[in-house]
């Protein structure tokens, strides 16, 4: 199989077509979707406070704030004292939360098993290994470039 005339399209629109397919599986949840990518956040990161959280979205405090709001008022996220500093308030999800977000981990773990399915074995296999392969070169640092010119002509 010849590499495609510009692979990083290829890649990009294979991209949108998975972002796609997540997507339908997360358009069950009568959650918007910003919500809910506030709800993955600190469900990852133990020491999210407001301020945090409005830089991981990029947006001001006052609107990281009125999401947790509207999470707090649907018993989806707690805020909590830091038990290290009592003037500092830690974002929580809840227990109503991690389930909604454990079952959003299945329907979109099953979406893409459905795709998956209609492939051939060989493919999945062959896919597999170029995402493992995509994932270890992301990871890798980037060799700085040289521009010294006495470096370039050494």
């Amino acid at each position: 199989m010849e590499r495609p005339a510009d692979l990083a399209a290829a890649i990009n629109a294979a991209a949108e077509t998975l972002i796609a397919v997540l997507d339908s599986a997360a358009s069950r949840h009568q959650l918007p979707p910003t919500q809910l990518r506030v709800l993955m956040l600190i469900s990852t990161r133990q020491e999210t406070n407001v301020n945090g959280l409005a830089e991981l979205l990029d947006v001001v405090p006052s609107s990281a704030s009125r999401l947790c709001d509207r999470l707090e008022a649907t018993g989806l996220l707690r805020r909590v004292a830091d038990p290290r500093d009592r003037r500092e308030v830690r974002l929580l999800p809840t227990p109503a939360a991690l389930t909604l977000l454990e079952e959003l981990a299945e329907r979109r773990r099953r979406a893409v098993q459905a795709v998956l399915d209609r492939m051939p074995t060989r493919m999945q296999h062959d896919l597999l290994l170029a995402l493992v392969g995509f994932a270890r070169a992301a990871t890798q640092p980037v060799p700085e470039q040289q521009n010294d010119a006495a470096a370039q002509t050494a």
